[in-house]
């Protein structure tokens, strides 16, 4: 209940001095020796007795939306693939970090059957020549259980057909992976100290020449296209992971990389770690992530894995993605 105080002439009086009185109330008038009080007694009296539960209900409210801002959204969990892998040296690492990265990535259910032998073993048509060994038995089982979403190869192949053992090793896969995509993980030009010389034999001023003949002529013009008149109904598409080996190699020369990387050395403080070109850490990680956004299609320009350099290794796989063929891109 409020009570107003007022001095009491009249009516009209008391209209013009209490204004704060609604003429739409209903009044009562008090009179305690000479002056009256107001009394309000309307609508509003039971408003006010509502107000408790207003208030109660305007903060459930105000807190569930300043709440609600303040949930960080859940990332969404993204289904991984199966996937045979299969190669040597200058493939394995890649496929290693691929299984590190992606699920960190948040690719839940990744999961890789890794093949590997050195050297010419790890070419498709070697696997496939050697019919005892146990890599080739392990791919056929693989391949036998079905649901194999990706079978990853290198380009490795003998001159007089080059596409023998990927044509052998893609009939047999399609019998119970009828939907399967196929990649060839390109690897850069072996014993990088001749590259300049190499580069000359085959009439380029450079390395990068080389390479990019090597690629679009060779593995794209030869082999993938001659796969795919093959199997028209199956995708197949590159991985140009050498191209990791060789802008690092050149940025290192150029005196742009931020961390202390040498030339040839130790694994984890260089490009090469022998002649015949196998990879540094660097090169392995950058690799790695560019074979995260193949096959995966992360952006890589968002992706937050901690690479462990200072360089920006992410930037440097997001370009080689960028510039690659998209008529071989997945």
């Amino acid at each position: 209940m409020h009570l107003e105080k007022c001095t009491w002439n009249s009516y009209a009086w008391y209209r013009e001095k209490c204004p704060w009185v609604s003429c739409r109330k209903k009044k009562e008038l008090i009179k305690p020796k000479g002056q009256y009080l107001v009394q309000e007694t309307d609508i509003n009296e039971k408003i006010m007795k509502q107000i408790p539960w207003l208030l109660v209900l305007f903060l459930l409210i105000s807190c569930t939306s300043e709440d609600e801002s303040f949930i960080q959204p859940q990332p969404q969990p993204k289904e991984g693939a199966r996937m045979l892998l299969i190669g040597n040296s200058f493939f394995r690492p890649y496929a290693q970090k691929l299984d590190v990265m992606a699920l960190d990535a948040g690719f839940e259910n990744h999961n890789s059957t890794l093949v590997f032998r050195g050297g010419d073993n790890g070419r498709p048509i070697n696997f496939w020549n050697d019919a005892t060994s146990k890599e080739h038995q392990l791919i056929k089982a693989t391949l036998d259980e079905g649901d194999i979403a990706y079978f990853g190869m290198t380009p490795g192949h003998d001159a007089d057909d080059p596409i023998e053992g990927h044509r052998a090793w893609i009939e047999y896969a399609l019998q119970k992976n009828p939907n399967i995509v196929v990649f060839i993980a390109i690897p850069p030009i072996d014993f990088p100290k001749d590259w300049g010389q190499r580069a000359q034999e085959y009439g380029f001023d450079s390395i990068q020449e080389l390479y990019t003949y090597f690629v679009n002529d060779h593995v794209h013009t030869i082999m993938v296209d001659g796969l795919r008149a093959e199997f028209p109904g199956t995708k197949i598409f590159t991985i140009p992971t050498g191209w990791t080996t060789v802008n690092l190699a050149q940025m290192q020369q150029d005196n742009q990389l931020l961390d202390e990387i040498t030339l040839f050395g130790p694994k984890q403080t260089s490009i090469f770690t022998d002649e015949k070109g196998h990879q540094g850490e660097i090169v392995k990680v950058t690799g790695g992530l560019l074979w995260l956004s193949s096959l995966y299609d992360v952006d890589l320009s968002t992706h937050n894995y901690t690479t462990g350099f200072q360089t920006d290794l992410h930037e440097i796989a997001q370009q080689i993605a960028a510039h690659h063929d998209s008529n071989y891109k997945q």
